[in-house]
């Protein structure tokens, strides 16, 4: 099993997409990266805590490459746009890549620059180690 979390705008929609892919084995929606200890929505929501809405996705690599992974992501979410999803806007609602295996930064990078040829705006995926995740409260889950 591997392990990447992935941010894109309102982890409720991005986590029912990923979850119905063929090899993602477990999904779960929370905070990362932010500046706060144990958020809750609210605060990442109003409070300025640096988190953002983030799904965990456990997949078996084996069936689905993590680079393949990706560009299913990059599907689902507009690339070029910063702090916003949709008709979300904030920070908690950026789009990002937060890895915990640190030969899965190479395949993001290689694959982000394969993205970036496909637009003429920078693209604006922060990509990171992931630092924390912290699970959402369990009305959010699935």
């Amino acid at each position: 099993m591997s392990e990447i979390y992935l941010a894109g705008g309102c982890f409720w929609g991005l986590e029912k997409y990923l979850a119905s892919i063929p090899g993602v084995l477990k999904t779960h929606v929370g905070y990362a990266n932010g500046v706060t200890e144990h958020p809750t929505y609210e605060e990442v929501c109003y409070r300025n805590t640096g988190h953002a809405e983030t799904v965990r996705v456990v997949y078996d690599a084996d069936t689905l490459p993590l680079e393949f992974l990706l560009n299913l992501y990059y599907e689902a979410i507009d690339p070029v746009s910063l702090n916003r999803q949709g008709s979300d806007t904030g920070t908690q609602y950026r789009t990002g890549i937060y890895y915990v295996n640190e030969e899965d930064r190479p395949t993001i990078e290689h694959s982000i620059s394969l993205l970036q040829r496909r637009y003429q705006e920078p693209i604006a995926i922060e990509l990171e180690s992931l630092r924390q995740f912290f699970l959402a409260e369990d009305y959010h889950q699935k």
